[in-house]
């Protein structure tokens, strides 16, 4: 059963979706607070964000449920797809896409630079019209992430690819997109994203090697093959597509957040207390679950809830990071780790192996007392036993909320500038915080 009719989305370009406005620009925090009581896990931002794009493979309407509707990533998603000459339409938790009458194959550069993941449109426009032009992305400042993947990929397929002014333009051979047998260099989620959209609608097998394995790629695969594609190897590094004519609508739950879920974890960890976070899968963090349990963190899955508990009396035990590609520790939760190891006990290490440019949470952090040094990819955070509330600025998503960890438990106040960041990917991030006891206000 739909979410609602199809009905609902509108034909009148008069009502198409605007972005919503965020006023508060700040947040302050009074640390010294518990985390005790209940958390909703929101749907996966990162699998969220491509199953829009996907709704460009059809011109039925696809139906999503469990949206995390007011992050500003899912606004500037839709800003795009509008733009195109989709019809949306959304209500509390649920989204309605219809991309019948798409009337500009362009995505612009006012609008891409605001979010990397609109480069994700390139693969389905140019499956299904043949063409497609798209400004090269934007994002957090967390490295250069090239699309080099993408394209080669796309190359591989068929496509006749050139970048002129800032932008992608992509046209398909007469006849489509063909299948191909494409291994990657290095493992790539966007890429691995783009190309398996692509591959639905080209002639023939298309074979993905080295492919990213991120539960979110299984949950975009798993929607696809909701509307009709034929997909085998999700969640394997090998995955298999045989081409069809057309993909058809669909009705898709998107999975819980496990990034959000691994921050409210974090959290807990450093205040102590009890929580049950809703919606929630433990197996898909098993690598930082296990460093987790290291620190002397307590968790439980019960049901489809997960139970976090500390004792704010015994100190968390220093541990090494190192980010991997899924099945390892994920990048995402690097920042919010290393706010964690800023209060345990003894010396750790934290390597960064994915983005060249990912520890600038690291002097926010060091203003609030932390003792970190960076050297090369890698930083030695040694630990202290309390931080100091200050005033500090975000940098990018995940730095943003580490900040926000940090002042949960800081002496005093802290003040976080530039919290746009953070609305990109957090859902109600203060009301969550502030119904466990968390003394937190946006303004």
């Amino acid at each position: 059963m739909l979410p609602y009719p199809s009905s609902e989305i509108s034909s009148d370009p008069a009502v198409k979706q605007e972005p919503r406005t965020h006023a508060p620009d700040k947040i302050r925090i009074v640390g010294g607070q518990e985390l005790n009581g209940v958390i909703p896990i929101s749907g996966a931002k990162n699998a969220a964000l491509k199953m829009m794009c996907a709704a460009l493979l059809t011109d039925q309407s696809l139906h999503l449920e469990n949206m995390p509707n007011t992050l500003r990533d899912i606004d500037s998603q839709t800003e795009l797809l509008t733009h195109l000459g989709c019809m949306i339409s959304t209500e509390r938790d649920l989204m309605a896409i219809n991309a019948k009458n798409i009337h500009d194959l362009t995505a612009p550069y006012e609008i891409v630079r605001k979010m990397r993941g609109s480069i994700l449109v390139l693969g389905p426009l140019l499956a299904r019209f043949g063409e497609a032009k798209v400004s090269l992305p934007g994002g957090c400042a967390i490295g250069t992430r090239p699309v080099d993947l993408h394209i080669k990929g796309l190359e591989e397929m068929g496509a006749d690819i050139t970048l002129e002014g800032g932008y992608i333009n992509a046209k398909a051979p007469a006849g489509g997109l063909r299948g191909a047998k494409i291994t990657f260099p290095k493992v790539s989620v966007g890429a691995t994203e783009n190309l398996l959209m692509a591959a639905t609608l080209a002639r023939g097998e298309t074979v993905l090697g080295n492919a990213a394995r991120e539960p979110e790629i299984k949950d975009l695969g798993e929607c696809l093959v909701k509307m009709g594609a034929k997909i085998d190897g999700l969640g394997t590094d090998t995955i298999r597509i045989e081409g069809i004519g057309a993909l058809s609508g669909a009705h898709h739950k998107v999975l819980p957040d496990r990034i959000e879920t691994g921050t409210y974890l974090v959290g807990v960890a450093m205040t102590g207390g009890s929580v049950r976070m809703q919606n929630a899968r433990m197996e898909h963090l098993s690598a930082a679950m296990g460093l987790l349990s290291q620190t002397g963190v307590e968790i439980e899955q019960d049901g489809e809830d997960i139970i976090v508990h500390r004792n704010a009396a015994r100190r968390l035990k220093g541990i090494d990071i190192m980010t991997d590609p899924y099945p390892g520790f994920p990048t995402d939760l690097q920042a919010q780790f290393m706010a964690m190891l800023t209060l345990a006990d003894g010396a750790s290490m934290v390597t960064e192996t994915i983005f060249e440019n990912r520890f600038m949470h690291v002097p926010e952090l060091n203003r609030m007392g932390a003792d970190i040094t960076v050297q090369g990819h890698s930083a030695i955070v040694r630990g202290v036993k309390t931080l100091k509330g200050a005033e500090v600025m975000a940098t990018d998503l995940r730095a943003s909320v580490a900040l926000v960890l940090a002042g949960l438990v800081a002496e005093g106040e802290t003040v976080i500038n530039r919290i746009y960041h953070l609305e990109r990917g957090y859902e109600n991030i203060a009301e969550k915080l502030r119904n466990c006891g968390a003394q937190i206000e946006k303004f």
